[in-house]
């Protein structure tokens, strides 16, 4: 829920390095759980584009259960954000479950203390957005 500091993440990329979600402090953070099915993408990837030099990223945490999938989700919506991350567990991933999410796609914004400032769809979160960068 809001105002509860963001619980860290540490997944694994494409590549299989793992990233911490704390690692990226100081940023302000769009927490994006999704499956390669799902069709947020467009707005994300145009909030990451407009914001992300202003210090501003997204972890996209994907609950897809399929490697190639997943990859091929990421290269055919060209998500170019540098945190694309999965467990490959699907709903029985630790980090689902941290975050209580129940439905996909579902959204997160941890503020630059790491703290959650917003939560929903990514629409719901671009207001937000709005009032720390314009």
């Amino acid at each position: 829920p809001s105002g509860r500091k963001a619980p860290d993440l540490n997944l694994p990329n494409p590549y299989g390095e793992n990233i911490s979600l704390y690692s990226l402090k100081g940023k302000i953070v769009l927490v994006n759980f999704w499956a390669s099915i799902m069709s947020e993408h467009t707005t994300i990837l145009r909030l990451y584009n407009k914001y992300k030099d202003q210090g501003f990223t997204v972890y996209s945490v994907s609950l897809d259960t399929d490697a190639t999938k997943w990859r091929n989700a990421i290269q055919a919506g060209r998500l170019n954000y540098p945190f694309n991350v999965s467990d490959l567990k699907g709903w029985s991933s630790e980090a689902a479950r941290v975050y209580e999410v129940g439905s996909l796609p579902k959204s997160f914004l941890i503020g630059r203390n790491g703290y959650i400032l917003e939560e929903g769809s990514a629409f719901e979160i671009e207001e937000k957005l709005k009032e720390y960068f314009e």
